[in-house]
């Protein structure tokens, strides 16, 4: 199969590190607006590979009829830009016939996205969005244990964070992926399930603590974009649904008073003869304080509860040091990369609109993440919860 990886960032370059190691893998091409980002990269992965497995191409993603050109004569296209991106590139993936796949962040694009499906199948093709750690991963994860819990729930709970293992104050956070995905997260509303029904309610409410063996005291507070598709795919089935992400204690209230100020709005404002949203500022100073290479790990509990059972997946991923892999990257850009590759190769049966915890065959998608080294620990327990 012939990839195409748009996004020479971290989690592009993770995403065609990962596809130029599978042998059903030909060929892949890295994109990027930023020609010599994109060169680097793809240089990078061919040194750590010692092989020349993937080239670059140099491609503004707002150019519909070049992007449309560049993906031709692949098979798949994975998107590893900003999300607001996502749509035009998912409607040139159809119009180049390629199947595609993004790694989310807005539920409003991914609804749109999905309105595609239809046409996505009347071309043979598929389309998922959401394909990173969470939504994603953890998608695929709590689709699954509804599954082996009967198929209804009392409750489906996901607890996810990229987290620094040395946590610097004041805010004991170091960026792991896109800002503009951070600031989405903490900015819109988040989307759950409460008594079977859906319901959107601000992010950043409804603190928790969170422990798991191997880490101090942790909080976990509601967040916008982790559910995805699982509040309409499991309403009426489960009676509560929702994902937080995990922090360090005090990180979550120290977000809300920026939230409070308004300094996540997209409203523009005039300074002076200079005219700006206070978002675009803070996304300037958020990638200037939470930017760090320091080592960094990613820790994912997906639980599911009915009467007295409780069956979980969890999962704790440090960065590697050999590849310079960071542990966000692993389970964010992987499992974007396999889904790709079951989309391309007919692993995934359905044609149009993917759902992640419906469509994605999880036993495979699990084999294919324990060949990659990330261990995910399946738990089940009578009488009690698994947290």
């Amino acid at each position: 199969m012939k990839l195409l990886v748009i996004g020479a960032g971290m989690m592009g370059f993770a995403a065609a590190y990962d596809m130029a190691r599978a042998a059903a893998v030909e060929q892949v091409t890295l994109a990027d607006a930023d020609g010599r980002r994109a060169r680097e990269a793809s240089a990078r992965i061919n040194r750590l590979l010692r092989a020349p497995r993937v080239s670059s191409a140099v491609l503004d993603a707002t150019d519909r009829a070049a992007t449309v050109k560049l993906m031709q004569g692949h098979d798949g296209v994975l998107s590893a830009v900003p999300y607001f991106l996502n749509l035009g590139l998912a409607k040139a993936a159809l119009e180049a016939g390629c199947h595609f796949a993004d790694l989310g962040g807005n539920n409003v694009v991914v609804r749109k996205e999905l309105a595609l499906g239809k046409q996505a199948a009347r071309r043979g093709l598929r389309l998922a969005p959401d394909c990173g750690l969470s939504p994603g991963l953890a998608s695929i994860l709590g689709g699954e244990l509804i599954r082996r819990i009967g198929g209804k729930a009392d409750s489906l709970k996901i607890y996810v964070g990229g987290l620094p293992q040395k946590p610097r104050g004041p805010f004991h956070y170091q960026l792991v992926f896109s800002v503009e995905g951070l600031i989405n997260e903490y900015a819109e509303p988040a989307k759950i399930l409460r008594r079977g029904k859906v319901v959107s309610i601000e992010p950043l409410t409804e603190i928790e603590s969170f422990q798991i063996e191997g880490f101090p005291e942790l909080e976990a507070f509601h967040t916008s974009g982790g559910t995805s598709t699982l509040p309409e795919t499991f309403e009426g089935r489960v009676g509560e649904c929702f994902e937080k992400t995990l922090r360090y204690p005090g990180h979550a209230a120290q977000i809300r008073t920026l939230y409070d100020f308004g300094l996540f709005s997209q409203k523009k404002r005039k300074l002076g003869k200079t005219t700006i949203a206070p978002r675009q500022l803070m996304a300037e100073l958020m990638l200037e304080k939470f930017t760090s290479d320091a080592p960094e790990v990613t820790i994912m509990r997906v639980e599911a509860h009915k009467k007295n059972c409780s069956l979980a997946f969890t999962m704790v991923d440090r960065f590697d040091k050999k590849s310079g892999v960071t542990s966000m990257m692993r389970t964010t850009a992987w499992p974007a990369s396999i889904v790709l590759q079951m989309l391309v190769s007919g692993a995934v049966e359905p044609l149009g609109g993917i759902l992640q915890e419906q469509d994605i065959p999880a036993d495979q998608f699990l084999r294919e993440m324990s060949a990659r080294g990330i261990a995910i620990r399946y738990t089940a327990s009578e009488g009690g919860g698994a947290r």
